[in-house]
């Protein structure tokens, strides 16, 4: 059984906002100097992102199977080449393995800090680096409890597990987020966080901003790993891919603005400092709450419940795709699939805790990065583009351009088509693998 067109719409939306626009996009807006960051990200998405979007979307609509098989039944000539795509599914799980990890401190932070908030930056910083450096008995159960509820959410299916979330949750996350919003703009450091977020500064823009801007878009809309090619499956055949897409990128980029502003504006009342890496949300925020007072614990509360929300719309979209994937193509059974997955996390996901711990990350690090950092790394900059890069070379090349055009009909006019077609085919395409070159240059 499938989506219902709003189920598809919120279980999409649920996918990309998670933590990729609440917790990463400020932490990387705040490393990357602000408006800069900022406005690249808010230009890829607007273009990029919605024709890649839109691209897997349309893939997922006609082919109706996992991914790989999309692949395989849109182009019949070249199936053996078209199973290599299935690696691009194992950025799903790594994403999961560490996700799932910052999720266990935002439930931490949720149950032990929230109505016992630091009073110093001192005491927040070292809260925080114990938690994640020092206390493995919290950062095991905070993970354990989000991965294996995952796995048994994602068991369920579509239509009992994953849209049933998305009704609830994502409905909740938007209240929590814009009551938070009206506070944040009652406060006088609203005006700096603004000017932070959108004053563009041309001096800031490097290749390294331009790079984390594209991994932003990639994480925060779930390209490249399968999530939007899965769930578009499951939709119905006539159903407005450019409408759904629009639902799923405006929203998201909402999100990550208010977001933005919100923790900057905390931030910044409290003279603290934006460029605090992951650990953004969890040193700064407590601490300014805590100078609220009262008001605080319970801002304290709704933010990281709203953090929970959009954390967990996510997990279940990262392992759908690969579960779908080994009960199409290997006949397990879903559950069998889930637990099989999910063990491979799990096991993975330990490796990135260790990997922070002070005792074993000397081991568990390699060329300058841990395992939390490489499992990052790895996948919003490497494979999250080439599976974006992939799809788009698909679509563009190998599927009958006569059949996406009759399939688009309904929510494209020709002009907007050819338009599209030539952004698919090309400007997405150059675009992505320019940036990947100049990285990897850079890198070499």
């Amino acid at each position: 059984m499938g989506f219902s067109k709003l189920g598809f719409i919120l279980a999409t939306l649920g996918s990309s906002i998670g933590l990729g626009h609440i917790w990463r996009f400020p932490y990387m807006a705040g490393e990357c100097g602000g408006g800069a960051f900022v406005l690249l990200y808010l230009g890829l998405t607007l273009t990029l992102g919605v024709a890649m979007l839109l691209a897997d979307m349309l893939i997922g609509n006609l082919g109706r199977k996992d991914m790989v098989s999309c692949y395989q039944h849109l182009n019949t000539r070249h199936k053996k080449l078209w199973g290599f795509s299935a690696v691009f599914l194992l950025g799903g799980p790594i994403i999961l393995s560490f996700y799932t990890v910052v999720l266990g401190w935002v439930l931490f932070y949720l149950v032990k800090v929230s109505f016992a908030l630091p009073q110093t930056l001192e005491s927040s910083k070292t809260l925080f680096q114990n938690l994640s450096s020092v206390d493995l008995f919290w950062q095991i159960v905070g993970f354990s409890v989000w991965l294996w509820l995952t796995v048994w959410i994602v068991s369920k299916g579509i239509k009992q597990g994953i849209e049933k979330l998305s009704l609830w949750l994502m409905p909740l996350l938007f209240l929590v987020f814009i009551g938070l919003l009206f506070y944040a703009m009652s406060m006088p450091s609203f005006s700096k966080a603004w000017h932070y977020m959108f004053a563009f500064d041309s001096s800031k823009i490097t290749l390294g901003v331009l790079m984390d801007a594209l991994g932003q878009m990639f994480f925060s809309l779930s390209l490249g790993v399968g999530t939007i090619t899965t769930y578009a499956a499951f939709t119905k055949s006539n159903e407005n891919l450019l409408g759904s897409s629009l639902w799923v990128v405006l929203p998201g980029i909402f999100i990550s603005l208010v977001a933005g502003l919100m923790i900057f504006t905390f931030i910044f009342k409290f003279n603290g400092t934006p460029a605090q890496g992951v650990g953004l949300v969890f040193i700064s925020l407590p601490l300014v709450f805590h100078q609220m007072g009262f008001t605080g614990s319970i801002v304290a509360l709704f933010f990281f419940l709203a953090l929970i929300f959009a954390g967990i719309t996510s997990t279940v979209s990262l392992l759908e795709p690969t579960v779908l994937y080994l009960t199409n193509h290997f006949k397990h059974s879903r559950t069998k699939a889930c637990v099989f997955v999910g063990g491979l996390t799990y096991l993975l996901g330990l490796l990135v805790i260790f990997s922070m711990h002070k005792d074993y990350s000397h081991a568990l690090s390699f060329w300058g990065k841990n395992v939390f950092e490489w499992a990052d790394f790895s996948t919003s900059t490497v494979l999250m583009p080439l599976g974006g890069l992939f799809s788009l070379l698909f679509l563009g090349y190998f599927m009958d351009k006569k059949r996406i055009y009759k399939s688009s009909k309904r929510f494209l006019s020709r002009f907007w088509f050819l338009l599209w077609f030539f952004s698919v085919r090309f400007v997405a395409p150059v675009a992505v693998l320019l940036i990947l070159m100049l990285q990897f240059k850079k890198n070499a």
